[in-house]
């Protein structure tokens, strides 16, 4: 999916001090290009959730997308519950308020004309109290010591803990998983909490879902147990650490080089073949409000900035919906809160430009990156087998910056992919606050 060059270069961003070079490793994703974009139905719409995501669509690909993950669709739970669409009362339907299951089928139906995988969240560890299972099949249920249906922890009091010690809840559970591959076409799931669920299971589950269609995306949220998870059968896994990293460095409570050795922990324990997916936001940060946007990035140039980084910085980039209008403030994800689409076009425009470039740019990341000390400005360059390259460098301030360039980058020709223009980097690159600038290195 190629995109025109942008014409313009919309700056965010702040440096730090320059310092010698540093050698340090990550891993970019090759030409089979996955930009994935996390749908929350509460966002687009009160009612008829599917359709305003469909009408959407042409939007959500302008930003390169090619995975479009919805937030779990199912009807949701009544008794005991929060307003959380990860209470589910029935795994086999649409929530009556974000439409019909022919509602999500024409949407899977026209994001595949498009060129877009779809992804369902699964939630596979605990069902909503009143589940039917939960009367007709109560010993699929975690009980304590006096029989008693339990929740998973203390804090998830709206859900009821799956027991995954009990055959026939393994099958039930892969069935309800195989419905919508077949009936929907859907093409893989994100799993919730996937962690909380035996590993052997995942094994098994993914084994037979590929049976019925190959090719299916195996996204799991987790953060410890990555090896596991990948050993299991999923293609790509949260990049968890880096994520929190990402906004204790943007907060001012990390530095560069901590961000550069939480990726580096992270790409040792991704297999060849397998990835982490990238983010500065997420529906569940999004929702907590010391790690929202506006907590984390202050502005709309900072959101961007650390936008960039994530994106670039190697792996999948994933943009959680309502980012790319430059909404800071706190989503509460059990609750609605329709976003005004139109509200900030320039800021729309930006991500489109950003990630066309990170499109064309694919065979740019071919190489092994290599990161530089350049104090609060991130520096980090992927050589291309041709002698060319990409280098990116983020202002993660709020200042404006001067910082020595590279050593070995200083003087060399390069040509700004967000402007088309053609340069030498000099000795020193002065950076406004969140500004970012990402060369194509000739």
């Amino acid at each position: 999916m190629l995109f025109a060059l942008p014409a313009a270069l919309f700056s965010c961003g702040t440096s730090g001090n320059g310092n010698d070079d540093e050698d340090n490793a990550g891993t970019a994703i090759p030409g089979n290009i996955e930009v994935i974009y996390e749908a929350n139905p509460k966002v687009f719409a009160e009612q008829d959730a599917m359709k305003a995501i469909s009408d959407r669509l042409d939007e959500i690909q302008s930003l390169g997308t090619t995975v479009l993950w919805l937030m779990p669709i199912y009807e949701q739970g009544e008794l005991k519950a929060s307003g959380s669409p990860y209470c589910v009362k029935d795994y086999y339907s649409v929530n009556p308020e974000y439409g019909t299951a022919e509602d999500l089928k024409a949407l899977v139906t026209k994001a595949h004309d498009l060129g877009m995988k779809v992804i369902l969240d699964w939630v596979a560890n605990h069902t909503s109290w009143d589940n039917a299972w939960i009367t007709e099949h109560d010993d699929w249920y975690t009980k304590n010591s006096a029989g008693d249906i339990v929740s998973p922890n203390d804090t998830w009091t709206d859900v009821a803990d799956l027991n995954y010690g009990n055959a026939e809840l393994r099958s039930a559970m892969i069935a309800a998983m195989k419905h919508w591959v077949t009936e929907a076409g859907v093409d893989g799931f994100r799993c919730d909490f996937a962690e909380g669920v035996p590993y052997d299971f995942w094994s098994s589950a993914i084994a037979e879902l590929r049976n019925v269609k190959s090719g299916l995306l195996m996204l799991a949220e987790g953060g410890t147990a990555a090896s596991d998870l990948f050993a299991a059968g999923f293609d790509m896994v949260y990049g968890w650490s880096f994520g929190e990293r990402l906004g204790d460095v943007f907060a001012g409570t990390a530095s560069a080089s901590e961000l550069y050795e939480t990726l580096a922990e992270e790409e040792r324990t991704t297999p060849d073949g397998k990835f982490r997916m990238r983010y500065s936001t997420n529906h569940d940060r999004a929702s907590d409000a010391s790690t929202c946007p506006e907590a984390l990035y202050k502005t709309e140039d900072g959101a961007m900035a650390a936008f960039v980084t994530a994106a670039f910085m190697g792996g999948v980039p994933m943009i959680y919906g309502s980012q790319e209008i430059g909404h800071l403030q706190r989503i509460n994800f059990f609750v609605y809160d329709v976003m005004d689409w139109d509200s900030n076009p320039q800021v729309m425009q930006e991500y489109v430009d950003v990630m066309n470039v990170y499109v064309e740019s694919a065979e740019l990341r071919g190489g092994e990156m290599k990161h530089y000390d350049t104090g609060d400005v991130l520096s980090f360059h992927y050589p291309a087998a041709d002698g060319r390259g990409l280098f990116v460098m983020v202002n993660t301030t709020g200042e404006s910056l001067t910082v020595r360039t590279p050593m070995e980058r200083a003087g060399g020709s390069v040509r700004n992919l967000m402007t088309g223009e053609s340069s030498s980097l000099a000795a020193t690159v002065s950076l406004d606050a969140y500004q970012y600038l990402i060369y194509e290195t000739l």
